[in-house]
């Protein structure tokens, strides 16, 4: 039934992923912002006439319990922002999505590297890709990408061949299998590794999906390493996320005449670490773990904990930067007392550590 409220909210109109977790900083639950009356909604920032009118109107229920009927068919599930499933590197983006569609196994925390590229790869390109993708996954790291054609798909399949974990994140709904040649690499990603989507069921791979695709890509990874691509190739935008979200990005040169290197050859002079070797990527990795070529990863124990709206919230926050107490008071909807006593139960958690002068930060 909870799946029910959380579909419902965000099928409603004018209610996108800022506002979903604004209603939820003061109401706790969907549910509550469902049932609520127009009185209690209209003080609500950014509640307009119109969106609690499409509140009211009941039109939300029919998708979302048609919606989880299908979700019950496909064998998916839910993980929303507050699960202890969710990846909490999302959170450092500016526009994390309130739940994702996933099957497989999602971990909320792991060492990450997303490889991306032509979806015209040349063998040279996909023979790159298969072999770094091998390389990073026996060094433990999980390898992500976007389940396309070309370097997509090699990626997956090298991290597989090396009993590694992949996601793939998708640019139509979990239960849509796109490019259909791709069938029994979505079977082995669902039972080996994880597909996601923040897509509804049946959504089709409708090139506008793709950009918002690409900065899940982005936010899930340590940092984007792009092996072929043209000069207006999609995954130069991953590479434009990585940069705007804080991630490392790498790129493998290619021969100056061929058009699917003028891509990567120009984000390296655009200062993108070069990349020939699979060292070049694991030295960048954060203190901690070994990078030597025969011992895999010393990976750090993960951040698994759940999180409440209102500690969400303010997590949200410290994910991008440290904040002093007064900061996180004004840029959310909570009061001083609901900051302080939230503030406290992350700390409880390990999820957040105090600073000098009242300030915090997500811990390290």
């Amino acid at each position: 039934m909870e799946n029910l409220y959380w579909i419902g909210l965000k099928a409603v109109p004018g209610i996108g992923n800022v506002a979903f977790r604004r209603l939820l900083e003061r109401f706790d639950t969907p549910e509550a912002v469902l049932m609520a009356s127009p009185t209690v909604l209209g003080g609500i920032r950014g509640m307009t006439p119109q969106v609690i009118g499409a509140i009211r109107n009941g039109e939300w229920r029919r998708f979302a319990e048609a919606e989880c009927r299908r979700l019950e068919a496909s064998a998916a599930r839910l993980v929303t922002y507050t699960s202890h499933e969710y990846p909490k590197s999302l959170f450092e983006i500016p526009d994390p999505p309130p739940f994702l569609y996933v099957k497989g196994a999602l971990r909320s925390s792991e060492q990450s590297i997303a490889i991306v590229g032509s979806r015209r790869a040349t063998a040279h390109g996909i023979m790159t890709t298969r072999k770094l993708a091998e390389e990073l996954a026996y060094h433990g790291v999980c390898v992500i990408s976007g389940m396309a054609r070309g370097v997509d798909t090699a990626a997956h399949k090298g991290a597989l061949q090396a009993e590694g974990r992949s996601i793939g994140v998708l640019g139509c709904g979990v239960d849509t299998v796109y490019p259909p040649e791709n069938r029994p690499l979505f079977g082995e990603m669902a039972d080996k590794g994880c597909l996601v989507s923040e897509f509804p069921l049946g959504t089709q791979p409708l090139a506008e999906n793709f950009p918002r695709r690409n900065r899940i890509i982005s936010g899930l990874s340590s940092g984007v390493l792009v092996v072929e691509a043209a000069e207006k190739s999609g995954s130069l935008i991953t590479a434009q996320y990585a940069l705007e979200h804080g991630r490392d990005v790498f790129a493998v040169p290619g021969n100056i005449s061929c058009g699917t290197s003028r891509g990567c050859n120009r984000l390296i002079k655009q200062g993108a670490k070069l990349v020939d070797c699979v060292e070049d990527i694991l030295e960048e990795l954060p203190a901690g773990f070994c990078s030597a070529a025969d011992t895999p990863l010393l990976l750090q124990p993960p951040r698994t904990f759940a999180l409440s709206p209102k500690e969400a919230a303010i997590f949200e926050l410290l994910a991008r930067s440290p904040l002093h107490i007064d900061d996180i008071i004004s840029q959310t909807e909570l009061t001083a007392g609901e900051v302080s006593s939230m503030l406290l139960h992350l700390e409880l958690k390990g999820a957040v550590t105090a600073l000098p002068g009242t300030h915090y930060a997500v811990a390290g």
